[in-house]
């Protein structure tokens, strides 16, 4: 095992998630989920506690485990999470139940994403949580750099795509979004990026201006 695999396996056996969080997780691969990692999971809820978010907004709910994470750092936010499945919306559900989340902090919308984002009123959360439709990842980054307010931060798991993204040889459509999501976002002026490979990695992107210019969502990707 190199150093590097070693360090990871380290920080993923280190972090410890509440009792809550352990009974969703549980859920999540009853139903084949794929709930985020627990150091993914812990990265967002620092985030939310250091931004003092109060709106949070999470694309791809699962069985609830990232959305749990974001209100653990945000005890005070109000989420809504969005699936196109049903199943899952249910058993996200049982799990903020079992937390004992009050039901007026959460707010969940089944539907396609690309559905329903379009539809979210723009600049109105300070965080946005992308972990949904890996194909689609370049479009909801866009919608969420252009639902967050000014500051606020576009999180997106799962980014570095099992190693694929690191190795130069993997060119199929998934690998080469997450690597031009990556890529662009590093090189625009209207985000802060940054880029952690713990877990499954985690793109962390901060929106730093608004021009006039920059009022469509790839303009604020881009940074045109």
């Amino acid at each position: 095992m190199s150093d590097h695999d070693a360090d990871r396996r380290f920080v993923q056996e280190a972090t410890l998630e509440p009792d809550h969080i352990v009974r969703a997780r549980a859920h999540a691969l009853e139903i084949g989920a794929a709930p985020v990692s627990p150091a993914i999971g812990a990265q967002c809820a620092v985030i939310a506690a250091c931004t003092n978010a109060q709106s949070m907004i999470e694309i791809g709910t699962g069985a609830g485990v990232s959305g749990l994470w974001l209100l653990h750092g945000a005890p005070r936010a109000i989420l809504t999470t969005i699936d196109s499945e049903p199943e899952h919306l249910g058993v996200a559900r049982q799990s903020f139940a079992e937390a004992k989340i009050p039901p007026a902090r959460t707010r969940f919308i089944t539907g396609r994403a690309a559905e329903v984002l379009p539809r979210m009123n723009e600049a109105s959360y300070d965080i946005v949580f992308v972990d949904a439709d890996p194909e689609g990842v370049i479009e909801y980054v866009e919608h969420g750099l252009r639902l967050v307010r000014p500051g606020g931060t576009v999180l997106v798991p799962r980014v570095l795509a099992g190693g694929a993204v690191a190795d130069p040889v993997r060119r199929d459509p998934l690998t080469t979004a997450y690597r031009s999501l990556i890529q662009e976002t590093q090189a625009s002026v209207a985000v802060i990026g940054a880029l952690s490979i713990a877990g499954e990695g985690l793109l962390q992107l901060t929106t730093v201006r608004t021009a006039p210019e920059q009022t469509s969502a790839a303009g604020l990707l881009t940074g045109r």
